[in-house]
């Protein structure tokens, strides 16, 4: 749609919101409201996008420099003075699309979706129109303009406040979604008035174009919800509600299971496998994805994370990991970003894991820390596990191989690895790289006596030599520490 542009109002003050951002950065299922209507946009293939800002546009322009590297271009409504007048300040913007066609969008109603914007053009460019309202019918048409007609043919649209008896029964309402033939906006524009309260609005086009004899139609949309914005928090609310409904059933479309709705909210990107089972006060957000036949328990919350194939996972919150098939995790355990969990591993209660990879069919049982590490298969942790990655200055990585045993209140202080098939005793610092097949341990007595060594393992029947030992009995540092203490 090269010819074709779209004007999104965005500069609303929406003081009824009673926040210090624009109205339509607030969220909807973690949305911005006007992130919504652009991907509509894009979706409709609408590549030509001019977002009408006005208060705290420092605040939309560090948004739209952020979320779409300026891609988009910004006009500055000043003074908010209506809808027809935030247009005007696209005049500018509108001269390079003059043989095309314009969308005018609002930036506070999210649910305007692409199916609605793609066959409302289609018609418009059919019946070679000056302009196409977008119309649907409510069951409840409390506070929009009604869409008055005459023999199917639009005559006028009636703002709430002005309708007669009659016209307040009507169901038909306008959207604030309208085609322009972009020549015929940018000539309709410079005539449009003030009205009494000082307020220029967008309809004043359709009543001058009505009275030029120039083509009106209108597209009903089957998106009753099209109309829906948020103006102040009990709105938002309202439309927080609907979206979560809506995208819970289209996953139970899809073949997901939902043992209550109750406290669940998944946003619109997030994409779940089939057989796979959620239950109560789930969060699932961002750019996740959930393979088949997995089990998200109460509590989770995910956020920009890849699930594989049959993984349970109990009060998990996890942020930017990928965890792969056949895994099991929790309960009440964080995977921060960049962790990879493998195939088949094991993770219990209360572990947290780091900017680390955890090797297929390792188990971390309980009560641990992994920070910054790579750890290789079929390793096992023992409870309250650390490693120890940051010396106050700079952070270090530790490695630990395949087949090693890790054992309970071990700390690993990096930059330290640990061979394959090495073991460290329960209550071991471990400040050296332990050999493939050796055992480290240390110990203290009184406070000075510490012993501290790596010891012979026999793998595959072939013993090994210790590759590291000290022995406090023969230190005289410790001897002279311990005359001390007398």
């Amino acid at each position: 749609m090269e010819n074709n542009c779209a004007v999104i109002l965005a500069g609303g003050s929406g003081r009824r919101m009673k926040s210090a951002i624009p109205k339509v950065l607030c969220n909807v299922l973690g949305k911005p409201m006007l992130d919504w209507v652009i991907t509509a946009c894009k979706d409709s293939e609408i590549d030509n996008i001019c977002v009408v800002k006005g208060r705290a546009a420092a605040v939309l322009e560090n948004h739209m420099e952020q979320k779409y590297q300026d891609k988009y271009q910004t006009v500055l409504q000043q003074d908010i003075l209506g809808t027809g007048h935030a247009v005007v300040q696209a005049i500018p913007y509108l001269k390079n699309f003059v043989d095309g066609n314009t969308l005018v969008l609002n930036g506070d109603a999210p649910f305007i979706d692409s199916n609605t914007i793609t066959e409302a053009l289609k018609l418009h460019n059919e019946q070679d129109n000056a302009v196409t309202l977008i119309t649907c019918e409510v069951e409840n048409p409390y506070g929009y303009g009604r869409i008055i007609r005459n023999n199917g043919l639009l005559t006028k649209i009636v703002e709430q406040a002005d309708c007669s008896a009659n016209e307040t029964t009507i169901h038909e309402i306008n959207t604030g979604a309208y085609w322009f033939k972009t020549k015929d906006l940018l000539e309709t524009l410079p005539k449009m008035n003030a009205n009494d309260q000082g307020k220029i609005h967008l309809t004043q086009c359709i009543e001058i174009m009505l009275k030029n004899k120039k083509k009106v139609g209108t597209f009903i949309t089957e998106n009753s919800n099209a109309a829906l914005g948020g103006g102040d928090r009990r709105s938002l609310l309202a439309l927080n509600d609907i979206a979560r409904n809506e995208v819970i059933l289209r996953h139970l479309e899809n073949g997901v299971e939902f043992v209550c709705s109750e406290g669940v909210v998944i946003t619109p990107d997030v994409k779940i496998g089939k057989d796979t089972v959620i239950e109560s006060n789930v969060t699932i957000t961002g750019d996740t994805k959930i393979g088949e036949n997995c089990l998200i328990s109460e509590g989770c919350r995910l956020v920009d994370t890849k699930i594989g194939n049959n993984v349970t996972l109990y009060s998990v919150f996890s942020t930017e990991a990928e965890v792969e098939d056949n895994v099991k995790i929790g309960p009440w355990v964080q995977l921060r970003p960049n962790t990879h969990i493998c195939k088949n591993v094991k993770i219990g209660d209360f572990v947290e894991i780091k900017n680390s990879t955890i090797g297929e069919k390792t188990a971390i049982a309980h009560l641990t820390y992994v920070g910054d590490s790579d750890v290789g298969s079929n390793v096992n942790f023992g409870c309250g596990v650390v490693t120890v990655n940051y010396n106050g200055i700079d952070k270090h990585r530790t490695v630990i191989g395949n087949n090693a045993f890790i054992g309970c209140n071990t700390n690993l202080i990096a930059p330290v690895k640990v061979g394959d098939y090495g073991y460290t005793a329960a209550g071991s610092t471990i400040t050296q790289d332990v050999p493939d097949g050796d055992l480290a341990i240390e110990r203290s007595n009184l406070g000075f006596n510490r012993g501290y060594g790596y010891h012979k393992l026999k793998i595959g029947g072939e013993e090994k030599q210790p590759a590291y030992t000290y022995d406090s009995a023969t230190n005289d540092d410790d001897e002279k520490r311990k005359d001390s203490k007398k």
